[in-house]
């Protein structure tokens, strides 16, 4: 097996329209379909539901579940709000630029742009208070072939250490010189 693409990435959300408005208005999202139950296909639970799908470019589509009758939806407390976060990518810097404006201008809090070294990214919440990220690519070809060579060997030091290692602090100490530091 040979899995083709990702179908669609789902989450809960407060409240469905709310949700589909702002993934619209914000991101330009278009609003695909929506399903709606009063039991669970597959397990044939009573817990009615929408469920809506956006549009989120290129194949990819992005679900919220909306949960009326469980408990309010909150984050998981064990794991730090920056961790878990739905990335979007953006044609280029200038793009990533003109959309925090764009985002400010609706009022909400913006972080960044943030330099990962071979992105940039801006950081804002949602509704329900998912984390999403802006990303404008900024590699070359060289700097992603090093990311790829050495990352068998981070993991295996970082599954012994849990310590981080080393092999691409170029990413944000220094410049990169295609494997030579």
């Amino acid at each position: 097996m040979k899995i083709e693409r990702i179908h669609h990435v789902a989450y809960r959300c407060k409240d469905a329209k709310e949700t589909v408005e702002f993934y619209q208005r914000v991101l330009n999202m278009e609003f695909q379909l929506a399903f709606a139950e009063d039991q669970v296909p597959s397990t044939k639970e009573p817990d009615p539901y929408m469920h809506v799908f956006l549009d989120a470019g290129m194949g990819n589509v992005l679900a919220f579940f909306e949960l009326p009758t469980r408990e309010p939806m909150d984050r998981d407390r064990n794991t730090p709000e920056w961790v878990q976060h739905i990335a979007f990518e953006v044609k280029d810097y200038e793009t990533l630029v003109e959309a925090k404006k764009h985002i400010e201008s609706e009022g909400l809090d913006v972080i960044g742009p943030v330099n990962h070294g071979i992105f940039q990214s801006i950081y804002f919440f949602d509704p329900s208070g998912h984390r999403l990220e802006l990303v404008a690519n900024t590699q070359t070809q060289d700097q992603i072939d090093e990311l790829k060579r050495v990352a068998p060997a981070m993991l295996e030091e970082w599954s012994q250490t849990k310590r981080a290692p080393k092999h691409a602090a170029w990413l944000h100490e220094l410049e990169f010189t295609g494997g030579k530091q």
